[in-house]
This record gives structure tokens, sequence and C-alpha cells, in this order.
């Protein structure tokens, strides 16, 4: 059995690059009418918007790998973030705005910025593959028990234990 589904994580990593390429226009249009938009609000949002589209990289693999939903959720996420780079690129070259991509003050893909950036990606993406074993399919938890799961003895709700209730604590 491989640890990395190759579908699941196209499949998430395709979503990620949607969501963030989506985000990306959005920003764009706002950085036209923004006066400020680093030192703006959206600025924020605009970053919150790109780790959740890490996150759901990372859900839409690990829901779709069940048995490694974190190591797919963590490829996933790097590997929207890797997809997003080249379209990055030829963005820059289209605008032929002053400044590089990879070079000068505000180059948004530095060495450290792009490590930083990936490490964000895959810390994120596993959250979403998280989230996504949490789920399950049909929504429901995979591979952890549930209260009155035949998997537990007896059926118990483990939450309902205490560790003297065996009979052998003292009391």
């Amino acid at each position: 059995m491989s640890t990395v589904d190759g579908r699941a994580v196209r499949h998430g990593a395709l979503w990620g690059l949607v969501v963030i390429a989506l985000l990306s226009v959005l920003r764009a249009v706002v950085d036209r009418t923004v006066q400020d938009f680093d030192g703006s609000i959206w600025s924020l949002l605009y970053v919150i918007g790109i780790w959740l589209a890490f996150v759901l990289a990372g859900l839409t693999a690990g829901r779709r790998a069940p048995d490694t939903p974190l190591s797919n959720g963590i490829v996933a996420g790097m590997v929207a973030y890797l997809l997003w780079v080249p379209v990055r690129a030829v963005i820059e070259l289209v605008r032929d705005q002053p400044g590089g991509l990879f070079s000068g003050q505000d180059a948004p893909y530095t060495p450290g910025r792009a490590f930083g950036a990936l490490v964000l990606a895959a810390v994120f993406g596993l959250l979403g593959g998280l989230i996504g074993a949490r789920m399950g399919g049909g929504g429901e938890s995979a591979g952890w028990p549930r209260a009155g799961d035949a998997s537990l003895p007896g059926g118990r709700d483990p939450s309902e234990e205490r560790p003297d209730s065996t009979g052998h604590g003292a009391g």
C-alpha cells in the first residue's frame, strides 16, 4: 500500500490552486481600490484565505485517501503551492511591472519566503488532512472509535470511564 495517493493529492491540490487563483484575482481587484492594501485588514484576510486554501487542499486529499489522510494532506497543500508558483511567474511576466519575482527588495519568492510558504502549505495541508480524517466518507469519523462503536469493549463510551472504574482502584 502506498502512503501517498496520487489521485487524492491531485484532486486536493487542484482545489487548493483554484481557491488561490480566485483569491489572487480578488486581491488584485481590491488592491486597485484600497489606498494601502498591505497595511489594511484586506491583507490579513487575503493571507487567511490562502491558508484556508491549503486546508481545503489537505481536507480534500485526506477525505479521498482515508487510510493515510495526513500525509496526503501535507503533500496536497505543498503541491497546491508549487502549482501556484509558475502561474504567479506568468502573471508577473504579463504585468510587466518593475521588480522581480525571485529577486529585488519586494520579491515574493526569495529562498526564505518560498521555503516558509512551502512549510506553511504543508502545515495547513496537514490540518486539512486531519479534518478530512475526522469527517471521513459521508461525514462520519474515519478510523477513530465513537461512543457505542462495536470496536470498543462492550460498546462503552470511553469518556464515561474512570481509571478506578474497573474495581481495582482505591476507594
